[in-house]
């Protein structure tokens, strides 16, 4: 029997969801994998922080955290606030690295997941930000320490994407891709295609956690951007950032277009495309009217769809249906269980 001890750096709805799961798959974790953990720090940007090198009760952690609470309290030890510092003094084999996404820079997640790293901890995260900006960096970082970096749950959260072309698909070439990978947005058209105003379906995206207090990260489309980017460097080889994705929101679609395009038989979806061209990529995030012959068109409220060209398969396809953060949970939990198992 293996023990392993987790640190957490970002306890919010996933991170949270992650303890839970955890919780729920102890018994199975030590059974058909023969490994026990504890959870020897977790580090919030609102609650405080907490190590315990002998293990934090993590269900009174989440439910602390759950209730605006300071972990602090169950802290054994001294526990920096700054995120590089807290992973720096936290005892651990396994990082969970689930701060907010930085769109731009991918900070400070690639510095957290450096520090783990190179403190000799194999680093996870759902992050998209630090797979676009600092893949290499990290890659690198992992094998000159002998440890894993892994990030399943960044695109389409759960699903196995990322681990699919790693280890199912060995020698195909991506060619291009094509899907809805914005949930958010997706969710938001839908309603709009049930009498919402644009308004009315970003509130209630809002309303259910879906969105954020600034929505604008999903309907301007720089969440859709990120995750072509992710896919492009890490499945296609070419790196690539979001503003190098021709970009283009759904703020400009009212709900005439919706129905004129009911009235055709079409419904509008945020696109996304990436395809080889030569040594270089031409991407694009757009809204795009799509018809009934389309696997796009039935693809309805928070689900994703994601459509592989590769030059030994012409066309494989993935759907997840209506993830929750306890689907980005599990592609995390997935991710650990890769990474130490011989």
């Amino acid at each position: 029997m293996t023990h392993y001890r987790l640190a957490l750096v970002g306890f919010g709805n996933v991170g949270q969801a992650l303890a839970r799961l955890l919780l729920r798959k102890q018994e199975q974790l030590q059974n058909q994998f023969d490994l026990t953990f504890s959870v020897t720090g977790i580090s919030t940007g609102r609650h405080g922080a907490a190590i315990d090198p002998q293990g934090l009760p993590l269900a009174q952690a989440v439910e602390a955290a759950s209730a605006g609470k300071s972990l602090e309290g169950f802290s054994r030890q001294p526990a920096p606030a700054g995120g590089v510092d807290f992973i720096r003094a936290c005892p651990a084999d396994v990082l969970f690295e689930n701060t907010p996404v930085n769109h731009r820079t991918g900070q400070p997640a690639i510095d957290h997941l450096k520090a783990g790293l190179e403190a000799g901890m194999h680093a996870v995260t759902a992050n998209k930000g630090p797979v676009v900006h600092g893949y290499g960096l990290l890659q690198e970082t992992a094998k000159r320490h002998g440890k894993k970096f892994r990030f399943e749950s960044a695109v389409m959260d759960g699903a196995p994407i990322f681990s699919l072309f790693r280890e199912a698909l060995p020698a195909a070439d991506l060619i291009g891709f094509r899907g809805i990978l914005n949930s958010c947005t997706n969710m938001i058209l839908t309603h709009m295609e049930q009498g919402d105003t644009f308004d009315q379906a970003v509130a209630y995206a809002q309303s259910i956690g879906i969105a954020e207090t600034d929505p604008s990260a999903d309907v301007d489309g720089w969440d859709a951007a990120i995750k072509v980017a992710a896919l492009a460097t890490v499945l296609m080889g070419i790196p690539t950032t979001p503003q190098q994705v021709d970009r283009h929101g759904i703020r400009e679609i009212t709900p005439a277009m919706l129905g004129q395009a009911k009235t055709a038989g079409k419904r509008w979806k945020l696109v996304c495309t990436a395809r080889r061209e030569g040594a270089g990529l031409a991407s694009q995030v757009a809204p795009e009217m799509v018809s009934p012959d389309s696997p796009l068109y039935s693809i309805n409220g928070t689900s994703s769809y994601a459509q592989f060209e590769m030059d030994v398969l012409p066309g494989l396809g993935i759907v997840e249906s209506n993830p929750s953060p306890e689907t980005t949970a599990y592609g995390l939990l997935a991710d650990f269980l890769n990474v130490v198992r011989p």
